[in-house]
C-alpha cells in the first residue's frame, strides 16, 4: 500500500511543478512557509546573480504558528543574511497570511519604495509552484513571473517538520484549491488532466483529506 500511495503522490507532486527555466530578473520573491529550505534556495538564487533584490513575504500562518516566534519573512531574512546576502538587498513583507496576501502586500511594499520589477522569480515549496503561479497571475497579471522551488525530489523531501503524510495531505488540498479557487477569483484557471484528478480522488478516498477546503 505504501508503494501505491507513493506512486499516486508522485503524480500530484509532478503536476504541481511548472519546470520553469530561470532567467536574470529584477526581484526574487520568496513566499513564506514552514519550510526554511525555501529561504535557503532563494538566497542561493540571489547569490548566483539571478536578481539584485531578494524579498521575503509572510507573517505567521496556520502551519507556522507553533514553529516560529516571529513572522516568516523575518525568519527567512535571517537565514539569507546567514548565507551571505547583504542586508541592503533584502526586503521584507511581514503581514500576509496567505498566498494572495503575499502577492498583494508585497506589491504595496515595493510601490512604497518605488520599486517596479518587470520580471519576478517566485520561490515556494515544490508542491506549491503551480498554486503560487496561478495566484500571482490573478493578482499581478502585468508582471512576468518565473516560479522556482528547492530542487528536492519527492522521495527526499519529507522531514521531521514535514512528514510524508502531512506533505501528501497538503498537496491534495492544494490541488483541490487549484480546481475551485478560480471561480472564487483567487487564481487563474489551470488545466488539470483527468489522470491527475482521478489520482486526487484516490488519495482522498485513502484518507488524505486533512487539508481540504471546508
Amino acid at each position: 500500500m505504501n508503494n501505491s500511495i507513493d506512486q499516486l503522490a508522485q503524480l500530484i507532486w509532478d503536476y504541481h511543478h511548472l519546470n520553469h527555466t530561470l532567467h536574470p530578473s529584477d526581484l526574487i520573491l520568496a513566499l513564506g512557509s514552514n519550510d526554511i529550505r525555501v529561504a535557503e534556495y532563494a538566497a542561493d538564487l540571489y547569490l548566483q546573480g539571478f536578481a539584485p533584490l531578494l524579498m521575503f513575504s509572510g507573517n505567521v500562518g496556520a502551519l507556522t504558528k507553533d514553529q516560529f516566534t516571529k513572522p516568516e519573512a523575518e525568519v527567512f531574512a535571517d537565514i539569507a543574511l546567514q548565507k551571505g546576502v547583504p542586508a541592503a538587498a533584502i526586503l521584507r513583507e511581514p503581514e500576509s497570511t496567505n498566498t494572495g496576501e503575499n502577492i498583494e502586500f508585497s506589491r504595496r511594499v515595493l510601490a512604497a519604495q518605488k520599486i517596479d520589477p518587470a520580471r519576478i522569480i517566485l520561490v515556494q515549496k515544490p508542491y506549491m509552484e503551480r498554486r503560487a503561479f496561478a495566484t500571482f497571475r490573478q493578482r499581478w497579471p502585468e508582471k512576468e513571473a518565473l516560479v522556482a522551488s528547492p530542487p528536492i525530489p519527492f522521495s527526499e523531501y519529507p522531514n521531521e517538520l514535514l512528514p510524508k503524510d502531512k506533505v501528501i495531505n497538503i498537496m491534495v488540498g492544494d490541488l483541490q484549491r487549484i480546481k475551485f479557487y478560480p471561480s472564487l477569483g483567487f487564481q487563474i484557471e489551470q488545466e488539470i488532466p483527468n489522470e491527475i484528478w482521478e489520482t486526487y480522488k484516490k488519495l482522498v478516498a485513502l484518507g488524505y483529506d486533512k487539508h481540504l477546503m471546508k
